[in-house]
């Protein structure tokens, strides 16, 4: 069976806001310390969206990782299956991303090649306003039980993942997540929700906003799942 599936292991999310990068993280210990079979895809999928439909489409087996809000406490793992996948992200989304992915899973399946089997590991986060920050001790330490989750669902597939003696380096060293969390600048040199020195600055002038009689359409914007 392992020979006529394509399987495809996919972590979505952006490493700048904290623990929004899980699945991201799952994904890079993945391709650091386990070895699988050939029809097995391990992909970093970040903040890439609609870009994403031709390598979901070609998939039999859609494992996807990221973080969710389920209304669950910090750090809890919860698993959600083949057709609750796309509605749960639609309802339960916290970041452009997982709109985005929505977005994918439906454009596959309008163009007729939509995975037979998707699984969504996520974890509920602890905190996603901080930028350059990475993920919780309690979220991070939901990397490991979140792969042998995936682990354990692929073998129902024939599939097996042998753990590599020694960790690989990864094809960039720069999103490793120990070096991006030594090399983070200190709140002095870099705020991480805003920085107020940016307003204080003679090169920029603040306007007030100018308001009009005519009705218009208040939007607020998420930015953190596009940049």
């Amino acid at each position: 069976m392992s020979t006529q599936l394509n399987i495809l292991l996919l972590g979505i999310g952006n490493v700048l806001w904290a623990d929004e990068g899980f699945g991201v993280r799952v994904i890079e210990r993945l391709q650091k310390s386990y070895r699988f079979p050939d029809n097995v895809k391990v992909m970093d999928g970040g903040t890439q969206g609609v870009y994403l439909v031709e390598h979901v489409q070609a998939a039999d087996v859609l494992i996807v990782f990221d973080a969710i809000d389920f209304c669950l406490p910090p750090a809890t793992l919860k698993c959600i299956a083949n057709e609750d996948v796309p509605n749960f992200l639609g309802a339960k989304k916290m970041s452009l991303h997982q709109t985005g992915f929505q977005e994918v899973l439906a454009m596959a399946q309008m163009l007729g090649a939509y995975p037979k089997h998707v699984f969504l590991i996520g974890v509920q986060p602890e905190e996603l306003a901080d930028y350059g920050g990475s993920l919780r001790p309690g979220v991070k330490a939901q990397i490991q039980p979140a792969i042998a989750i995936a682990i354990d669902y692929l073998q129902s597939f024939g599939i097996s993942a042998e753990r590599a003696d020694q960790d690989r380096t990864l094809p960039d060293p720069v999103l490793d997540i120990q070096r991006y969390e030594q090399e983070r600048p200190s709140v002095e040199q870099a705020c991480r929700i805003g920085d107020e020195r940016i307003l204080l600055s003679d090169a920029f002038e603040v306007h007030p906003p100018e308001y009009s009689e005519t009705p218009g359409l208040q939007v607020d914007v998420d930015y953190r799942g596009k940049y």
